[in-house]
Parts: structure tokens; C-alpha cells; sequence
């Protein structure tokens, strides 16, 4: 569902990814772990088409993001590390305005809205204005807002910072249903490592370079840890 070939990004002398190549099926949760300035903000933004690769390729569900960008970024489903909601409508209007862009019929919205927000328990508030909510629920929004289009595949970019522990549980717990229910493909950027150990998949980045790829148990003794905190630790501190 989504490749990078030979991904590179410059930002004049300074490399934040270097010949980057990842291959993500159908139906798989991958973390991309690695610290602050690994490279995994930049990686999401030439994902979704904010930055322009200065080399390599990347595909999406079988389009070329160079060649048929708009195809690509109709399978892209993105939460960033910040919020991107209007704090001033309603859950259920900022919802239907991003069913709009997509030009999604206005029942099937509804009808889509309805049962996402059910599942995620903010159904009882979709006529609140989104300042009203806790932090949680608005990134359950967000959630929300990145599946309408069904698209398949989804990015979520340091999507719990701010989030307390319970909200960090459930937003994760979501995330795994859809993968086993939808077939989802999920890459979810973190540099938190209990985040990343539950994941299928565990994808180390660190300065812009791939440093490890499987399971979280096989990748902490790829980095030569007892565990992948371990292993994380000493191999990016």
C-alpha cells in the first residue's frame, strides 16, 4: 500500500533522509521510531505531497505521488502532531467539511460519521464546538476525519503528544481494530518506545537513515539490546 524507493530529502547542506526505502502491505501497523530530528515530520510531509523529494520515489496504493499525485493522496488519510480542526465548528460540521473537499455524497457522510464516532464514543457530542472538548477527544476527532474518505492508508505523525495515558490507550486501541477489521495499512511516527512496541512492524529512523526494521522484539536485538527500548537507546543516543 505505501513504497518509498531511494527517498531523499536536502535542506541545503543538511540531509534529513538519505536513500530511504520502505515497503508497507495492506493490513499492517508499522511504527516509525526515532527521536527528535530523526527525519519522520519531513518523511510524512513529502508523504503527503507538502515537500517535494529532491530524489526517489514513492507510491501509494499503486500510484506515483510524482506522476499521479492526486490519485495517490486519495488513498492518504493523515493526522498531524498539530491539531488541524476549526476550534470554533462543531465536530459534526468540521467533519462534513472534509467530506466535502472529498466529494463524498452528504448521506454517505452522515451515515460514516455516525458510526465512527459511535465506535469512538463522541457520538453524544457532535454538535459541540470542538474548543469545548479535552485534547483526547479532539484527536478522536481527527481520527475520524482522516478515515471518511476510506482511504488506505493512514499517517499519523506524533498523533498523542499532549495526551494522557488513557487517551494515548484508546487512541492506539482504535487504530489496531482498523487494522484488523478494514485492512488498513498504518504508519504512526512516535519517539515514545511503549507506543512502538505495539506495533506488527518497528521501523528505526535516525538521522534520515533506516537503522532497523521488524518485529519490536527482533529489532531491540538488531540494535543490540536485551529490548527495544534498549536497543533504541544506544543506538540513537
Amino acid at each position: 500500500m505505501l513504497r518509498t524507493t531511494d527517498l531523499t530529502k536536502r535542506y541545503g547542506a543538511r540531509t534529513a533522509l538519505q536513500s530511504l526505502s520502505l515497503h508497507l502491505p495492506a493490513g499492517q501497523f508499522a511504527a516509525l521510531l526515532g527521536p527528535n530530528g530523526a527525519g519522520k515530520s519531513t518523511l510524512f510531509q513529502v508523504l503527503t505531497g507538502l515537500f517535494a523529494a529532491d530524489a526517489g520515489e514513492v507510491e501509494v496504493a499503486g500510484h506515483s505521488l510524482r506522476r499521479s499525485a492526486a490519485a495517490a493522496l486519495r488513498n492518504i488519510g493523515v493526522v498531524f502532531q498539530q491539531v488541524a480542526l476549526d476550534l470554533d465548528l462543531s465536530i459534526r460540521r468540521n467533519l462534513l467539511f472534509h467530506a466535502d473537499l472529498h466529494g463524498l455524497p452528504r448521506r454517505l457522510a452522515l451515515e460514516r460519521i455516525a458510526v465512527a464516532c459511535a465506535r469512538l464514543n463522541i457520538d453524544a457530542d457532535l454538535e459541540r464546538k470542538v474548543r469545548e472538548l479535552s485534547g483526547g477527544n479532539r484527536r478522536k476527532v481527527e481520527l475520524v476525519r482522516a478515515g471518511l474518505h476510506a482511504p488506505a492508508v493512514l499517517l499519523m505523525d506524533e498523533a498523542t503528544v499532549g495526551l494522557d495515558p488513557k487517551s494515548r490507550q484508546d487512541l492506539l486501541a482504535a487504530l489496531v481494530s482498523d487494522v484488523r477489521e478494514r485492512g488498513l495499512c498504518v504508519l504512526w511516527a512516535t519517539h515514545r518506545v511503549e507506543e512502538a512496541e505495539q506495533a506488527d512492524r518497528v521501523l528505526v529512523l535516525h538521522q534520515g537513515r533506516l537503522l532497523a526494521d521488524g518485529t519490536p522484539a527482533q529489532v531491540g536485538q538488531e540494535l543490540g539490546g536485551r529490548t527495544l527500548e534498549a536497543g533504541f537507546i544506544a543506538r540513537t543516543a
